[in-house]
């Protein structure tokens, strides 16, 4: 009999665990698994692994390594306190390079690590830093990038600026043209530029852009990409060795009256001027040749032309004269990434699509586009099967083994199995319904724990930001749905007209009605959901979104009282203050329907602030004080005026955070706030 008692207290601890709740907790300290690079024959498989804590001193962050074949468990390769990123392997799979700030390191250097044996080391020693390698063809050199100041010739000259830098009394910023700042990050006196180095012993690093014509252009720039202002030129070498291709911008200090377009180059290791190899009128960046070598494809996008603002991304082949052919023109989907197969004879392509990201093969001289899987990315070919990164709403990315012939995948890891196993959440629902202007419009259904369908919930709408974005079933680390769910609401995504997956028109229609089309989308959306749902209760509403989802907080606060309450993290209210202070260029006027002085187009039909008279809903507002993409002063103006009318209202602001919550604490104590915030009103 205590047997049996035991035997029944145990299971039904293991019921309570199967219906636990999610956690802050949960989804931030959850191993979050980089992209997977496969070694050169396809046997094995490295990728990073990041340990994330609330205390950023206990963080780590290093790589890992699996059999392709998923025969064993995956191990880890380094132990230390740094981060290492761009890991690549050496073409003959014996050595792998990455880049790494180490203990005694000024800078982040190139290290290599060999396979066989022993400790990685260390290969570069700029002063400057020395980030994404990339192996030569014959594998005894490395090419990598390097943020340089503009005009200077070498290590010594960059050594030196830095050391009057430090020196002045002064602190200022100056400026001749924009952009000035980027995302969270201002833009300063330096760029980035291409660097080479043997791997042999005391070999020093050769800047293949120093003195070039190219690189003293007033507006060259890199791509300017993530948080920090950081650009990057993407190089790759061409399969001889002798040179590299890299895509780069010549007319940067033009962002704010003429179109923009990275253009593609060729430089040879030996020494010149680069050579253009791209022709006008669309941007190219991502270049990569086929196994093979014979041939060069890109990622092009159309610049915008007779009102067309947003343009789909297609891979190109880039031909001798400037001649380039669109290898994806017939399909209406735009390409995330792109990845020559070892066979030379097809490119496996990562794109969103109709709620999911999913994988697509395309034989390498155009055609049909044909789709594997959905759920994957960062695809790659092995003798194994397909090597790609796994997840959905309720599961964390993890990286597996796919395969083709029956659809199914292999865990090659599975980092946080047995916590995941004990979370109470369900995979999140589709549908679609057609509204009223036609258009046919996915959305998002996700459960609230313990989920009782005889039961009403309220319901929390969730648009999503962009606007040229999609909520689709993937797992998020900074929104989580079942997160926002946890509290017994029902969830509601849609992805309204602008959103992408769904073809360049649906995405491109936002351009001439950026507001009120999307918000009517979204306001029956709830009516369709409600009748196809019966247990979501109409009669407790609420609304949240970040930065264009925020600014539709600001819009439908204007235009509807159906919400018990809003949560608006960094959405614009001002058409014309947000133009004037954010880090963006022509982009917004050519949205707007012309320049802002005109105060035609959208500038004051739809703009947020023109509605606030109508401002009745209680809203909590948080922003980070670094965000340059939609400035504090948008917040600021929107708290001010919800003050000015009585309205219920808290400022919650993060000083070190920009247009997103990125640090553990941080993170948890907006999550607070949120959820706080929606508990008192639904």
């Amino acid at each position: 009999m205590p047997h049996l008692i035991l035997c029944l207290i145990l299971a039904a601890a293991a019921a309570v665990a199967q219906n636990r709740v999610i956690t802050h907790e949960d989804i931030w300290t959850m191993k979050r698994v980089g992209e997977p690079i496969v070694s050169p024959n396809g046997k094995l498989v490295v990728f990073s692994v990041t340990e994330p804590q609330y205390d950023p001193a206990k963080v780590t962050s290093d790589l890992w390594m699996a059999p392709t074949d998923a025969s064993a468990p995956a191990w880890r390769l380094t132990t230390t306190k740094g981060t290492e990123s761009g890991a690549v392997f050496s073409p003959d799979g014996s050595k792998i390079a990455f880049s790494a700030k180490r203990e005694g390191d000024e800078a982040t250097q190139i290290y290599i690590l060999p396979l066989n044996g022993g400790e990685a080391y260390r290969v570069t020693n700029l002063s400057t830093g020395a980030r994404n390698p990339r192996w030569r063809p014959d594998g005894q050199a490395i090419l990598f990038e390097s943020t340089v100041f503009v005009g200077a010739k070498d290590d010594d000259a960059n050594k030196k600026i830095t050391t009057e830098h430090k020196a002045r009394k002064h602190n200022t910023r100056v400026y001749d043209t924009f952009p000035i700042r980027h995302w969270n990050a201002w833009l300063d006196d330096t760029t980035t530029h291409i660097f080479v180095q043997e791997t042999k012993e005391n070999a020093k690093a050769a800047d293949l852009l120093a003195g070039t014509k190219l690189a003293a252009m007033k507006g060259f720039s890199g791509i300017l990409g993530g948080l920090s202002g950081e650009q990057n030129l993407q190089p790759v070498w061409a399969p001889d060795g002798k040179s590299i291709v890299f895509a780069a911008e010549t007319n940067a200090d033009e962002t704010m009256y003429a179109k923009v377009e990275p253009k593609l180059f060729r430089l040879e290791v030996s020494g010149g001027e680069p050579e253009l190899l791209t022709p006008e009128g669309s941007g190219f960046s991502n270049p990569k040749f086929s196994a093979d070598g014979n041939t060069l494809y890109a990622l092009a996008e159309r610049s915008p032309t007779d009102g067309r603002l947003y343009s789909l991304s297609r891979i190109v082949r880039i031909e001798p004269r400037r001649k380039v052919t669109v290898l994806t023109a017939n399909w209406d989907r735009s390409v995330g990434a792109y990845f020559p197969a070892p066979d030379s004879q097809s490119i496996y392509i990562e794109a969103e699509d109709d709620g999911f990201d999913r994988l697509f093969v395309l034989p390498a001289q155009g055609g049909a586009v044909k789709e594997i899987a959905k759920g994957y990315t960062s695809p790659i070919p092995t003798p194994n099967g397909l090597i790609a990164r796994y997840g959905t709403s309720a599961q964390p990315p993890q990286v597996v083994l796919y395969d083709p012939a029956t659809g199914n995948h292999k865990m090659i890891t599975n980092f946080d199995a047995a916590r995941i196993d004990g979370i109470d959440w369900r995979p999140s629902e589709h549908f679609w319904f057609v509204a009223k202007n036609g258009k046919r419009i996915h959305n998002l259904i996700t459960y609230p724990p313990r989920f009782d369908q005889a039961k009403k919930y309220p319901l929390l709408i969730f648009p999503h930001g962009g606007p040229n974005a999609m909520s689709k079933d993937a797992f998020s680390f900074r929104w989580n749905y079942h997160l926002l769910a946890s509290q017994g609401y029902v969830l509601l995504q849609t992805d309204y007209t602008g959103s992408t997956g769904f073809g360049e028109k649906f995405a491109d229609d936002i351009e001439r009605d950026v507001l009120r089309g999307p918000a009517q989308e979204i306001l029956e959306a709830i009516e369709v959901a409600a009748q196809k749902y019966p247990f979501i209760d109409k009669s407790r509403q609420a609304a949240a979104g970040a930065s264009y989802g925020g600014y539709l907080m600001n819009w439908l606060n204007g235009h509807t009282d159906q919400f018990r309450c809003l949560v608006n993290h960094a959405g614009a209210v001002n058409n014309e203050s947000q133009y004037g202070t954010n880090d963006g260029g022509l982009g917004r006027e050519l949205r707007m329907g012309g320049p802002v002085w005109e105060h035609g187009g959208q500038w004051n039909d739809q703009s947020p602030i023109r509605y606030s008279g109508k401002f009745k809903t209680p809203t909590l507002i948080t922003q980070g004080e670094l965000d340059f993409r939609v400035p504090m002063s948008e917040s600021m103006t929107t708290f001010k005026i919800l003050q000015r009318r009585k309205v219920p209202t808290r400022l919650v602001l993060f000083p070190d955070e920009g247009h997103w919550i990125l640090k553990g604490e941080n993170s948890r104590k907006h999550m607070e706030e949120v959820l706080a915030w929606l508990k008192k009103y639904l």
